[in-house]
């Protein structure tokens, strides 16, 4: 037995005693300590770190141990608690706070599992549902479901029909106009990381929730839809799976739609500025399939994604072009291959300063473009 937990009342909860019995990798475990106060909590060595309830940090782990609670809704939005933490807190009422079945359960040090809500048949059902009517006190429950749906719906989960009622309660009542852009933007951007971010986005447009925070999406059902099916097909797979993700969903709204969406959810400047990259790059791809690109097109989209400054964003655009159209991808791969070779330091040997340099850059770099697009690959255009 840890020395810093002898003679505590500790269970573990959440997400790793469901991810242990889903399968599922478990990364960080999250705990519950009855019957103590904070002040025993510190004279045992634990460091306070909770701002609005009771939370330590272990002295050595650095695990988060909270003390048993209560919550009360006192207010709109998912900040409108009132918290109750004391020693007369039981497990299960501390467990009855939380938003799904399947993540109220506990495991005792010695394996016993506690579930007073049925969490564990829920998993074997694999059914997402609320714990209590309280679900309807925390309008962040809506998005987290969905969030959970997005993990493991390919696992066969799906979300009651009592907790989908709920959702749309919650959302009728108005309250997700009450949460703030940063609680709903990471709720999001979690999302977009998980297996299937798609029925995310699906289960908030079924309870009506993504024309509060995300009407430019839910405006044109066709279009999300096909935005929706896009989402597996991604340039890169790798640390910014949730970035190209996002760049894709959003990659067919127009400049004032993405900026309004952008602005809502006071996106970071590295999903907003991917997602102009790629609104750009698809514009690119059909005026192909309308008719040739002129060399003039194909350097304004070069210049729009800023390439000669930012030359590494290039090669993942193009093989997003790959993705729908890949002789066209050839062709662009070569156009800025030989744009590329276009270098100041080689115009101004020539003479070329100021203005002028600028000028001849340019039409150098669409001249090169010009023969690429037609075929007329030479040694270098410089």
């Amino acid at each position: 037995m840890d020395a810093f937990l002898e003679g505590l009342e500790v269970y573990c909860v959440g997400g790793a005693v469901r991810d242990a019995r889903l399968g599922w990798p478990v990364t960080d475990r999250d705990w519950v300590v009855v019957g103590a106060t904070p002040e025993a909590m510190r004279r045992r060595g634990f460091r306070p770190v909770g701002r609005d309830f009771p939370v330590f940090l272990h002295p050595e782990t650095h695990e988060e141990y909270a003390l048993a609670r209560t919550e009360r809704k006192a207010g709109h939005g998912y900040t409108g608690f009132v918290v109750h933490a004391s020693p007369e807190v039981s497990l299960e009422e501390d467990l009855a706070r939380r938003d799904l079945t399947i993540n109220a359960m506990a495991e005792a040090p010695d394996g016993r599992l506690v579930d007073p809500y049925g969490g564990l048949a829920d998993l074997e059902a694999h059914s997402l549902r609320h714990v209590s009517p309280a679900f309807v006190e925390d309008p962040l429950r809506v998005l987290r479901t969905a969030r959970f749906l997005a993990r493991y719906c390919g696992l066969g989960f799906t979300i009651a029909e009592e907790t989908r009622a709920l959702m749309s309660r919650l959302v009728a009542d108005g309250e997700l106009a009450h949460l703030v852009a940063e609680r709903v933007w990471v709720e999001t951007e979690k999302a977009l990381g998980e297996p299937h971010p798609e029925a995310y986005f699906q289960a908030l447009r079924a309870c009506g929730a993504l024309a509060v925070w995300w009407p430019e999406l839910a405006a044109d059902e066709a279009a999300l839809d096909a935005a929706l099916d896009r989402l597996p097909c991604l340039p890169e797979d790798d640390a910014e799976l949730g970035l190209w993700r996002w760049a894709r969903l959003v990659e067919h709204l127009d400049d004032d739609e993405r900026a309004r969406l952008g602005e809502r959810l006071r996106l970071p400047k590295a999903y907003a500025a991917l997602a102009r990259q790629a609104a750009l790059t698809r514009a690119l791809w059909q005026a192909a399939e309308a008719g040739p690109l002129t060399a003039a097109r194909v350097q304004a989209w070069l210049d729009g994604v800023d390439a000669w400054r930012r030359p590494e964003r290039v090669p993942p655009l193009l093989a997003l072009v790959s993705l729908e159209h890949a002789e066209l991808a050839t062709d662009l791969s070569l156009a800025w291959r030989l744009a590329g070779q276009v270098v100041p330091r080689a115009l101004m040997e020539e003479g070329f300063k100021g203005k002028a340099l600028g000028e001849a850059l340019a039409r150098r770099r669409q001249e090169a473009i010009a023969a690429a697009l037609a075929g007329e690959a030479g040694e270098s255009t410089a």
